[in-house]
């Protein structure tokens, strides 16, 4: 007899080549999942500005495409940096895209194609969610907090992408844990150090997200960086890598770079000056379209500019 148990053990065994992991929850904690997020916003812990940017899109309900949802699976896949080389006025720019920022939604379509593979022969479906997926890792018991917010998975340190979806099989064992902390961040302060924006503090353990250089270069370009961002402080052409150049728990992904495009002086010259999509040669939206940034055609001017201009 094939049970949930068997069902989610097969699916368990088709991550484990990929050193994926994975955790399987019931969806009736969809409500300590909203209420932890409105608790931070009723008790002031949340900056206005920044949970409507980022937060005010979660829905805490099962999706129209699957409105019998049982359970809510959040699954962990190893993640590397990317690179991406800018030629300009004779020299040569390295600049990072962190963990997740590449292949994200590729990423996330693999793990839906074999938790279906998995489930479908049994009679049961996936759907996609829109929650918040580090809060759910962590409570989950897959991930713990680093003292930045950031979720650490075993084996992966924060070099990581969450995925989380929706299913109708029933949860055959519901993990459910309280938030926590890494316990190695107790006595480390590397992150907390080494933030320039001050967004980690000692005298709260949620981050200072409106102070993060993560919101300020993800936003419109047309929201210019505030003019308490020294320059110096951006490390990344898209996010920041302070804290997790830093994390002792990192220290075996610091290296890890797979994928690296160059652009030659002429196409970072037309990226600097906000040129549409259908402006581009081709060669250079093949790359864009290799790295997953596309879409974020409007944030080189400034984003990029901010090293060019220096």
């Amino acid at each position: 007899m094939v049970t949930e148990n068997t069902v989610m053990d097969q699916f368990w065994g088709k991550l484990a080549p990929w050193r994926y992991q994975g955790r399987i929850v019931s969806v009736q904690r969809l409500r300590d999942l909203q209420e932890e997020i409105e608790t931070h916003c009723r008790e002031g812990r949340l900056n206005d500005e920044f949970y409507r940017e980022r937060l005010a899109w979660f829905h805490f309900s099962p999706p129209e495409a699957l409105p019998d949802a049982r359970s809510i699976i959040i699954v962990a896949v190893p993640r590397p940096q990317t690179e991406a080389i800018f030629n300009w006025r004779g020299k040569s720019l390295s600049l990072i895209l962190p963990p997740t920022y590449t292949d994200y939604r590729k990423i996330a379509q693999q793990v839906a194609n074999l938790l279906t593979g998995a489930l479908q022969s049994s009679g049961y479906s996936v759907a996609a969610s829109e929650l918040p997926l580090k809060l759910l890792a962590v409570r989950s018991g897959l991930g713990a907090y680093g003292r930045n917010n950031i979720c650490y998975v075993p084996g992966m340190g924060s070099f990581l992408e969450l995925v989380g979806l929706y299913s109708d099989i029933p949860c055959p064992e519901d993990h459910w844990k309280e938030a926590r902390m890494m316990e190695t961040c107790q006595s480390c302060r590397a992150c907390l150090q080494h933030c320039p924006a001050s967004a980690i503090s000692e005298d709260r353990f949620l981050l200072r997200a409106e102070r993060c250089i993560v919101f300020h270069n993800e936003r419109p370009s047309s929201i210019p960086f505030p003019s308490w961002i020294d320059p110096s402080w951006h490390n990344c052409l898209e996010g920041c890598m302070h804290c997790q150049r830093v994390c002792p728990e990192n220290r075996n992904f610091w290296g890890w770079i797979e994928g690296r495009e160059e652009f030659s002086e002429e196409e970072t010259s037309l990226l600097l000056k906000g040129d549409p999509q259908d402006c581009l040669p081709k060669e250079t939206i093949d790359k864009l379209e290799r790295l997953d940034i596309l879409g974020d055609l409007e944030l080189f001017p400034r984003n990029l500019g901010v090293f060019l201009r220096a």
